[in-house]
């Protein structure tokens, strides 16, 4: 009796250690190799990997353990205006970030203790324009960290220690380029930096620079408005806007930078532009060594909504070859041949589509525009905010699915003839009214959901009251992280959509969650803390944005 108690001890003890070696197995990653499944243990640039996935490949963080994730550290950077938008990068071991008024961190990825800060000192000028406070990204590479500033510089910081290498000034703020800063960072193609400003609301010509990463010299600058009176008649393009305000993607297997651009200006009020106004709501693929356009595809000629094309440049793996999947603000995605700008495909991503009768999938003509008018008032789906904010989906490359949030509501404008003054935080709209607005019989919502990036088949949608405003990760073990505007941290089960995890963070999510693993332990880390003017903009249609609190603070997780 006594022999057979101590068989069985000696069993059940060799279970748990079992059980315990499968819960804390060190960090492994999901079988595959190549850009996306690389460097697994760390997150070294925005999207993780050029082709933009934001999937890690790791595994300990699993369906099985899932709901024994918690709180590692916490990091809080201070200030909370406009939240943290940020996406964090990470590297052997450290983890940088940028917070509100261009302050960048250091801190140790497994602690979150901080190594160094730098503060930006900012021209005052930059608490006047538009943009004021709001930093969505850094880039770190080559022995530095660099940041746009929101005062229309570049600037390198050295990697290990937060001192500041080089500055330069790219934008005439106070002058012809009025009020347009950067409110992302740069990003590396080999020794260059890339990257456009603000500005598609402006009056002003937009541009992407390329600079010297090692030495901060200016090498080309790309006005994003063709220099054609054709697609410009008169005097338009001299206030044309078109920034590229969001971080591009830099291909090293073709030596090709993919950045997307921002709208024509006035937005709604076309009848002085009647070009295609080329190069806005395009996506550029440019030469990184002067800046020349290898190919460009517009998705909207004519641009009388304000469809940004802004948005990541999703790469994508397909019956052997590689296709660029880009969503447009217009509620379509558009895929294309990487190398040349074909179209492949274009499919509708927003369920209430009115602002044209369609477009052909395979020409990318628009079928019957519905372009607001002076005077009368005109209604389009989705709203001027689109189906799906700025912030990213997360491609898997073992479901083939792309995760990806959206929200469905409308606008109703009314065209009118501006003339702004021109100041650091003008508009140039072209409306006397502007107004989000319910779909038409429905309420409006957003959703989170699994597509076929190809097709825009749905694998499974889930619905939230609210529009979601954070960008989303996938992992190897097929978990999908995302969080909403309220400040709940969810895990889904990326086959079916299945809640399997949720934490309350306290402020809503608008940034970027990573994993990365130091020391065999797998991490990740949501940036919490709502901001930007989206939830400014749409707290008459949803009026629980004026209750949730502000707030800025990075949440590691682990598990137990």
């Amino acid at each position: 009796m006594i022999r057979g108690r101590i068989r069985n001890a000696l069993q059940m003890t060799s279970l748990a250690i079992s059980l315990a070696a499968l819960t804390f197995a060190p960090a492994t990653q999901a079988a595959g190799k190549g850009p996306g499944w690389d460097d697994p243990n760390n997150w070294p640039e925005y999207h993780r990997s050029f082709n933009a996935w934001r999937f890690s490949p790791l595994d300990q963080i699993n369906k099985r353990n899932i709901k024994k994730l918690k709180v590692a550290w916490i990091h809080q950077p201070g200030n909370i205006a406009h939240g943290l938008q940020v996406t964090p990068i990470v590297l052997d071991g450290i983890l940088y970030y940028i917070s509100a008024d261009n302050n960048v961190w250091a801190v140790e990825a497994a602690s979150g203790k901080t190594l160094w800060r730098y503060t930006a000192k900012l021209d005052p000028v930059s608490k006047k324009v538009l943009f004021a406070s709001a930093c969505r990204s850094i880039t770190v590479g080559r022995g530095k960290v660099f940041i746009g500033t929101l005062d229309g510089r570049w600037l390198a910081l050295d990697q290990k220690t937060g001192k500041e290498v080089w500055s330069t000034q790219l934008t005439d703020i106070k002058g012809k380029d009025m009020g347009a800063v950067f409110s992302s960072s740069p990003v590396l193609a080999g020794d260059i930096l890339f990257g456009g400003s603000t500005g598609g609301d402006s009056p002003i010509i937009g541009k992407i620079y390329g600079v010297n990463a090692d030495t901060g010299k200016r090498v080309w600058t790309f006005e994003t408005l063709k220099d054609d009176p054709k697609s410009w008649p008169g005097n338009s393009r001299a206030k044309g806007g078109g920034g590229a305000w969001m971080p591009g993607t830099y291909d090293p297997t073709t030596d090709t930078i993919y950045i997307g651009t921002s709208n024509a200006s006035p937005d709604y009020f076309s009848d002085e532009r009647k070009g295609d106004n080329l190069y806005t709501a395009s996506v550029l693929a440019l030469n990184p060594k002067d800046g020349s356009i290898k190919w460009y595809r517009q998705e909207v000629p004519n641009d009388s909504w304000d469809w940004d094309a802004a948005y990541e440049a999703l790469l994508v793996p397909h019956e052997g070859k590689t296709r660029l999947v880009h969503l447009n603000k217009n509620g379509f995605t558009y895929v294309l041949d990487k190398d040349n700008g074909k179209i492949e495909n274009v499919w509708q991503y927003g369920e209430n589509v009115t602002w044209a009768k369609g477009v052909n999938p395979k020409t990318g003509e628009i079928i019957g525009p519905n372009i607001p008018q002076v005077g009368k008032q005109t209604m389009f789906c989705p709203s001027a905010l689109a189906s799906r904010q700025w912030n990213h989906g997360a491609y898997n490359p073992m479901t083939k699915l792309w995760y990806s949030t959206g929200f469905e509501a409308c606008t109703t404008v009314t065209a009118s003839r501006d003339e702004p003054e021109m100041s650091l935080n003008v508009l140039s709209l072209g409306v006397s009214e502007l107004t989000f607005v319910d779909p038409p019989g429905k309420k409006a919502d957003g959703y989170v959901a699994a597509f076929d990036p190809i097709t825009g088949k749905i694998k499974w949608k889930i619905r939230w009251d609210m529009p979601p405003l954070g960008s989303v990760l996938a992992t190897g073990s097929g978990l999908v992280f995302t969080g909403d505007v309220r400040g709940n941290l969810f895990a889904y089960d990326g086959d079916n959509g299945k809640e399997l995890w949720r934490f309350s963070a306290g402020s809503g999510v608008r940034g970027g969650p990573v994993s990365y693993a130091v020391k065999g332990k797998q991490y990740i880390v949501f940036p919490t803390g709502l901001g930007s003017h989206s939830p400014i903009f749409l707290s008459g249609l949803f009026p629980d944005f004026k209750e949730i609190p502000g707030g800025a603070a990075l949440v590691a997780f682990t598990l137990e």
